[in-house]
Protein backbone atom coordinates (compact mmCIF):
# COMPACT_ATOMS: atom_id res chain seq x y z
CA UNK A 1 0.00 0.00 0.00
CA UNK A 2 1.18 3.42 -0.79
CA UNK A 3 -0.04 6.77 0.00
CA UNK A 4 1.26 10.42 -0.78
CA UNK A 5 2.64 13.12 1.70
CA UNK A 6 1.29 16.38 1.43
CA UNK A 7 3.62 19.31 0.39
CA UNK A 8 5.09 21.00 3.74
CA UNK A 9 2.91 23.30 4.61
CA UNK A 10 4.86 25.16 7.82
CA UNK A 11 6.30 27.94 7.72
CA UNK A 12 10.66 27.34 6.68
CA UNK A 13 12.74 28.38 9.14
CA UNK A 14 16.06 29.46 8.29
CA UNK A 15 17.75 27.81 11.42
CA UNK A 16 17.03 24.50 10.10
CA UNK A 17 18.21 22.32 6.82
CA UNK A 18 15.46 22.12 4.45
CA UNK A 19 15.89 18.23 5.11
CA UNK A 20 15.68 18.79 8.45
CA UNK A 21 12.49 20.70 7.99
CA UNK A 22 11.27 17.96 5.94
CA UNK A 23 12.13 14.99 8.06
CA UNK A 24 10.45 16.64 11.30
CA UNK A 25 7.25 17.20 8.80
CA UNK A 26 7.18 13.95 8.00
CA UNK A 27 7.68 12.69 11.63
CA UNK A 28 4.99 15.24 12.89
CA UNK A 29 2.71 13.60 9.76
CA UNK A 30 3.06 10.05 11.46
CA UNK A 31 2.73 11.29 15.42
CA UNK A 32 -0.22 12.60 14.27
CA UNK A 33 -1.28 9.22 12.27
CA UNK A 34 -1.69 11.05 8.95
CA UNK A 35 0.23 8.30 7.63
CA UNK A 36 0.22 4.80 9.62
CA UNK A 37 2.70 2.29 10.68
CA UNK A 38 3.54 -0.49 8.30
CA UNK A 39 2.61 2.43 5.10
CA UNK A 40 5.52 2.47 2.16
CA UNK A 41 5.80 5.93 1.19
CA UNK A 42 6.05 7.32 -2.49
CA UNK A 43 9.84 7.02 -3.83
CA UNK A 44 12.36 9.96 -3.72
CA UNK A 45 11.45 11.40 -7.10
CA UNK A 46 8.05 11.46 -6.42
CA UNK A 47 8.25 12.71 -2.78
CA UNK A 48 10.79 15.15 -3.86
CA UNK A 49 8.69 16.44 -6.35
CA UNK A 50 5.81 17.56 -3.49
CA UNK A 51 8.40 18.78 -1.67
CA UNK A 52 9.71 20.66 -4.40
CA UNK A 53 13.36 19.63 -3.58
CA UNK A 54 16.58 17.48 -5.17
CA UNK A 55 16.04 13.18 -4.52
CA UNK A 56 19.03 13.74 -2.44
CA UNK A 57 17.29 15.94 -0.02
CA UNK A 58 14.42 13.20 0.57
CA UNK A 59 17.54 10.92 0.81
CA UNK A 60 18.88 12.51 3.60
CA UNK A 61 15.65 13.34 4.99
CA UNK A 62 14.59 9.58 5.60
CA UNK A 63 18.65 8.91 6.39
CA UNK A 64 17.69 11.27 9.76
CA UNK A 65 14.54 8.99 10.22
CA UNK A 66 15.76 5.78 9.62
CA UNK A 67 18.44 6.65 12.26
CA UNK A 68 16.25 6.77 15.28
CA UNK A 69 14.21 3.83 13.56
CA UNK A 70 11.26 6.32 12.80
CA UNK A 71 10.88 4.75 8.83
CA UNK A 72 12.96 1.82 7.34
CA UNK A 73 14.79 2.52 3.96
CA UNK A 74 14.64 -1.13 1.87
CA UNK A 75 16.41 -1.26 -0.97
CA UNK A 76 14.25 -1.10 -4.42
CA UNK A 77 11.15 -1.28 -2.04
CA UNK A 78 11.01 2.22 -1.37
CA UNK A 79 10.25 3.54 2.83
CA UNK A 80 7.95 1.80 5.18
CA UNK A 81 6.51 3.46 8.26
CA UNK A 82 8.28 1.50 11.48
CA UNK A 83 6.94 3.47 14.34
CA UNK A 84 4.70 6.34 15.57
CA UNK A 85 6.21 6.03 19.08
CA UNK A 86 9.65 6.83 17.56
CA UNK A 87 8.24 9.47 15.33
CA UNK A 88 7.19 11.23 18.24
CA UNK A 89 10.66 10.52 19.97
CA UNK A 90 12.12 12.31 16.71
CA UNK A 91 9.78 15.47 16.90
CA UNK A 92 11.14 15.49 20.71
CA UNK A 93 14.88 16.09 20.17
CA UNK A 94 14.62 17.69 16.74
CA UNK A 95 11.86 19.45 17.51
CA UNK A 96 13.49 21.11 20.75
CA UNK A 97 17.03 21.64 18.80
CA UNK A 98 14.70 23.54 16.24
CA UNK A 99 12.88 25.68 19.19
CA UNK A 100 16.14 26.41 20.51
CA UNK A 101 17.78 27.66 17.41
CA UNK A 102 14.55 30.00 16.70
CA UNK A 103 15.54 31.00 20.21
CA UNK A 104 18.93 31.94 19.50
CA UNK A 105 18.17 33.22 16.11
CA UNK A 106 15.89 35.56 18.16
CA UNK A 107 18.82 36.82 20.07
CA UNK A 108 20.85 37.24 17.47
CA UNK A 109 18.47 39.56 15.65
CA UNK A 110 17.56 41.55 19.27
CA UNK A 111 21.04 42.14 19.68
CA UNK A 112 21.39 43.82 16.46
CA UNK A 113 18.68 45.50 16.70
CA UNK A 114 20.08 47.00 20.19
CA UNK A 115 23.50 47.93 18.32
CA UNK A 116 21.64 49.64 16.49
CA UNK A 117 19.81 51.91 18.92
CA UNK A 118 22.70 52.31 20.37
CA UNK A 119 24.58 54.07 17.41
CA UNK A 120 21.35 56.14 16.71
CA UNK A 121 21.42 57.18 20.91
CA UNK A 122 25.31 57.70 20.32
CA UNK A 123 24.46 60.10 16.99
CA UNK A 124 21.55 62.01 18.60
CA UNK A 125 23.97 62.66 21.63
CA UNK A 126 26.96 63.92 19.56
CA UNK A 127 24.59 66.23 17.58
CA UNK A 128 22.42 67.24 20.79
CA UNK A 129 26.56 68.04 22.21
CA UNK A 130 27.71 69.95 19.06
CA UNK A 131 24.41 71.98 19.10
CA UNK A 132 24.57 73.23 22.64
CA UNK A 133 28.37 74.08 21.78
CA UNK A 134 27.11 75.98 18.59
CA UNK A 135 24.58 77.53 21.00
CA UNK A 136 27.04 78.80 23.47
CA UNK A 137 29.47 79.95 21.20
CA UNK A 138 27.04 82.25 19.72
CA UNK A 139 25.45 83.95 23.51
CA UNK A 140 26.66 87.06 24.24
CA UNK A 141 25.08 86.23 27.87
CA UNK A 142 26.34 83.78 29.86
CA UNK A 143 24.10 82.15 32.77
CA UNK A 144 24.49 83.27 36.07
CA UNK A 145 22.95 81.71 39.51
CA UNK A 146 22.67 83.09 42.96
CA UNK A 147 21.10 81.28 45.64
CA UNK A 148 19.54 83.50 48.20
CA UNK A 149 20.57 83.05 51.79
CA UNK A 150 19.46 84.24 54.95
CA UNK A 151 19.46 88.28 55.96
CA UNK A 152 19.63 88.89 52.01
CA UNK A 153 17.85 91.91 51.27
CA UNK A 154 16.06 89.68 48.57
CA UNK A 155 13.40 87.71 50.83
CA UNK A 156 10.30 88.64 51.11
CA UNK A 157 10.84 91.36 48.29
CA UNK A 158 9.89 90.71 44.70
CA UNK A 159 11.97 92.23 41.14
CA UNK A 160 9.57 94.59 41.00
CA UNK A 161 10.58 96.32 44.72
CA UNK A 162 14.40 95.24 44.37
CA UNK A 163 14.75 97.23 40.43
CA UNK A 164 16.85 94.29 40.09
CA UNK A 165 17.54 94.87 36.11
CA UNK A 166 18.14 98.57 36.68
CA UNK A 167 20.73 97.64 39.32
CA UNK A 168 22.40 94.82 38.04
CA UNK A 169 21.89 94.26 34.55
CA UNK A 170 20.66 91.12 34.68
CA UNK A 171 17.54 89.43 33.76
CA UNK A 172 15.77 86.84 35.74
CA UNK A 173 14.80 84.17 33.72
CA UNK A 174 13.95 81.28 36.10
CA UNK A 175 13.77 80.28 40.07
CA UNK A 176 14.51 77.18 41.61
CA UNK A 177 12.47 76.32 44.55
CA UNK A 178 12.24 73.07 46.38
CA UNK A 179 13.23 71.24 43.66
CA UNK A 180 11.12 72.94 41.09
CA UNK A 181 11.77 75.51 38.28
CA UNK A 182 9.64 78.93 38.10
CA UNK A 183 10.13 80.03 34.62
CA UNK A 184 9.95 83.49 33.77
CA UNK A 185 8.77 84.73 37.24
CA UNK A 186 7.12 87.90 37.18
CA UNK A 187 7.60 90.74 39.04
CA UNK A 188 5.60 90.31 41.99
CA UNK A 189 6.72 86.74 42.48
CA UNK A 190 8.19 86.93 46.54
CA UNK A 191 11.55 85.35 47.31
CA UNK A 192 12.13 83.21 50.08
CA UNK A 193 15.37 81.73 51.43
CA UNK A 194 17.33 79.44 49.62
CA UNK A 195 15.69 80.38 46.21
CA UNK A 196 18.02 80.13 42.93
CA UNK A 197 17.69 83.11 41.24
CA UNK A 198 18.83 82.00 37.52
CA UNK A 199 19.58 84.92 35.59
CA UNK A 200 21.08 85.66 32.17
CA UNK A 201 23.79 88.94 31.78
CA UNK A 202 26.80 91.12 31.55
CA UNK A 203 30.40 89.82 32.99
CA UNK A 204 29.14 92.83 35.87
CA UNK A 205 26.04 91.13 36.54
CA UNK A 206 26.93 88.31 39.05
CA UNK A 207 29.13 90.90 40.89
CA UNK A 208 26.21 93.50 41.08
CA UNK A 209 23.75 90.68 42.07
CA UNK A 210 25.79 89.79 44.75
CA UNK A 211 26.83 93.42 45.66
CA UNK A 212 22.65 94.29 45.73
CA UNK A 213 21.22 91.48 47.63
CA UNK A 214 23.48 90.30 50.01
Amino acid sequence: METNVQPLQRKRHQSMAVYEKIALDIANRIARREIAEGVTLSGRSVMSSEYGVSPETIRRSFSLLEEMEVVEVKHNRGVSVVSRENAKKYITKYGKSNENRKLLTKIRHVLSEREQVDKELFTLAKDLIETNDRFSASNPFPTYEYTIKEGSLAVGNCLGTLDFWQKTGGTVIAVRRNGSILLSPGPDLRFQVLDTLIFVGNQDSLARTKELLD
